[in-house]
């Protein structure tokens, strides 16, 4: 009785590790489809050329654009943040302040225990 009954459990578990690993195969193969992998007819999403006057052509999702200029523009927008710089002086400004209050704190700590040690 209790040998049949192990057999079967053995013979369920081999059974589900099986499919399990199946299944995940499955899934390895429908993420590599779906990624594009191994498949003839994924249109290539980037593309970089050169032009005859030195500039670099990029195609990105059918949008054709010269990358200097992208990286002119780029380090414009870099240049002038007023959020960015706005940004900057709250941070100091609140650091400061946190510390000169914990220095405020320390010494009023300080200056309780010394005169409890009096």
């Amino acid at each position: 009785m209790m040998k049949t009954f192990l057999m079967r459990c053995l013979i369920l578990i081999s059974i589900l590790f099986v499919a399990v690993l199946a299944g995940m195969q499955l899934a390895n193969d429908g993420l590599k489809r779906m990624k594009g992998y191994n498949d003839p007819t994924y249109e290539q999403v980037a593309h970089i050329t050169g032009t005859e006057n030195g500039n670099v052509e990029a195609t990105l999702l059918g949008n054709t654009f010269i990358i200097e200029e992208k990286q002119k523009e780029l380090e414009r927008l870099k240049t002038f943040n007023v959020f960015s710089r706005l940004g900057d002086g709250v941070t100091a400004g609140v650091q400061k302040a946190a510390q000169v209050s914990m220095n405020a704190f320390a010494q009023k700590v300080q200056d309780i225990f010394q005169e409890i040690r009096k």
